[in-house]
């Protein structure tokens, strides 16, 4: 799915900064890992929140981390975040509360956000921003909607309409219980009042911890006095603004992305044949005029060209394949490169390294591994290629494999242009077939070929005549 370039991104206003809350454990989620490290249509679950970040165009992103740290930084590495560590867990107003000294003597805006909405899109984070500016709000926070607000808490308006507070369905009298708008958990603040108003907040009397809802009743009686106020904007798709909390929530995020990135693609040219069964990286791109059929997954970074076609029951990750690409069914291509108008499979497998040039060919049940097929090369079936270099208008018969591995260490074969490997031959690297050279079928090349050369690498046959009916009566008296 296409990302905005660095360029494109679209800022809001100047003095904007995120804060991103991450240190949670995610208990329900039943893992050794970290809940924000979840895996997601391609990415850790938090970058899906930190590319909305940038996109929006944020100054400066803080990373709030906490369990895990470590693990989460690592993840992390090469984005252009900050990270704030928060030792002790006490909640989600203390957590923002780490970010003070990081942004002392800022008095711009700040997003407060968490990093288990993967779904959040970019346009209702901009409106956020946009009525938080136009209203000149203290605050301004998301809220959503729903049929079943258990578990939230609601949000309370006076007789106008306006925000007057948020109550926990804990503490909530059965009225406020039957209230559906809940708050979400997205805000954003004017920084001075943001950090003035969390150290006036208090324990909740059944966790001890500190809540971010108890800021913006804080904020809302000092609005009374400087002519402030507390805004909301209602999220159309409550979808969008949930939290992911379990496995089955996680799953439930992955259809919803998936479908994005395969609307996406069509919506840009490309052919879905069957749109429920295609999975698409939110890292993977497609170029027009390609189709895909069912059960194609394309992970990671993949970049498909245009005008290819990725027959049923593909896996490719993290590869760039060219223009007028064919890959057959059942193919595996991980960490690759494939030029134009190459032919894949079926039932190859492309291992990391392999590198086929233009109008290469790579057939059934063939196994490449750190290699480089020339320009209209062909290994057409039944064949291991690994640590190999292969020169142009090669062609290596079926059965045919590169003996690159010693037991000990890893060596090369190189096969010059136009040379011809026969059927069912073994190559013990390290060795060279020169340019134009033939190798027998059948045959243990062992050492160097020169260019064109014949070489036979095999015994020599032996016929015994008329042995065949003496050993076929020898067998039928057992």
């Amino acid at each position: 799915m296409r990302k905005m370039k660095a360029a494109e991104a679209r800022p809001l206003m100047q003095d904007l900064c995120a804060i991103v809350m991450a240190a949670g454990q995610g208990t329900r989620m039943r893992s050794d890992l970290v809940k924000v490290l979840h895996p997601l249509n391609g990415l850790p679950m938090v970058c899906h929140v930190l590319e909305v970040c940038r996109r929006l165009g944020a100054k400066r992103t803080l990373v709030v981390v906490g369990h895990q740290a470590e693990r989460v930084r690592e993840a992390l590495r090469g984005m252009s975040v900050e990270f704030v560590l928060q030792s002790e867990q006490r909640g989600t107003a203390h957590a923002v509360l780490q970010a003070e000294s990081a942004l002392q003597g800022f008095d711009g805006d700040v997003l407060v956000i968490s990093g288990d909405v993967p779904l959040l899109g970019d346009a209702l984070v901009e409106r956020l921003v946009a009525t938080h500016v136009k209203t000149r709000a203290d605050a301004t926070l998301v809220t959503a909607r729903l049929a079943n607000p258990s578990g939230y808490g609601r949000v309370l308006r006076d007789r106008r309409g306006a925000f007057r507070a948020i109550v926990e369905e804990v503490e909530a009298t059965p009225a406020e219980r039957r209230v559906t708008e809940i708050n979400v958990g997205i805000y954003c603040f004017r920084a001075p009042c943001l950090f003035a108003a969390l150290h006036q907040v208090k324990p909740s009397p059944v966790k001890k911890e500190l809540y971010l809802p108890e800021l913006l009743s804080i904020l809302r009686k000092r609005a009374g006095k400087a002519g402030g106020r507390i805004a909301t904007v209602l999220a159309d798709d409550p979808q969008e603004v949930l939290g992911i909390n379990t496995r089955a929530e996680l799953a439930e995020a992955y259809a919803v992305l998936r479908g994005r990135a395969v609307a996406h693609l069509m919506a840009e040219g490309v052919t879905c044949v069957d749109p429920a069964s295609v999975h698409v990286s939110s890292l993977a791109s497609v170029g027009r005029d390609s189709t895909l059929y069912p059960n194609v997954q394309l992970e990671g970074r993949t970049r498909i060209g245009e005008g290819c076609t990725i027959h049923a029951g593909c896996r490719i990750r993290d590869s760039h394949l060219g223009n007028r690409v064919t890959v057959l069914d059942g193919c595996v291509i991980l960490d690759s490169e494939i030029a134009d108008e190459c032919t894949i499979g079926p039932y190859a497998h492309l291992r990391p390294g392999s590198r086929l040039k233009r109008k290469a060919k790579v057939g059934n049940f063939v196994e490449v591994k750190k290699s480089v097929i020339g320009e209209g090369s062909k290994v057409p079936h039944l064949t291991y290629v690994g640590d190999a270099r292969l020169g142009d208008r090669v062609n290596v018969g079926a059965g045919t494999i590169t003996c690159n591995y010693d037991g000990f260490a890893k060596h090369q074969t190189i096969i010059e242009d136009e040379a011809f490997i026969g059927s069912n031959a073994s190559l013990v690297a390290p060795v060279k077939v020169g340019r134009g050279a033939i190798v027998a079928a059948g045959s243990t090349i062992t050492q160097e070929v020169p260019p064109g050369a014949l070489a036979f690498g095999r015994a020599q046959q032996v016929n015994k005549e008329g042995r065949a009916a003496e050993l076929r009566r020898t067998r039928g008296k057992k």
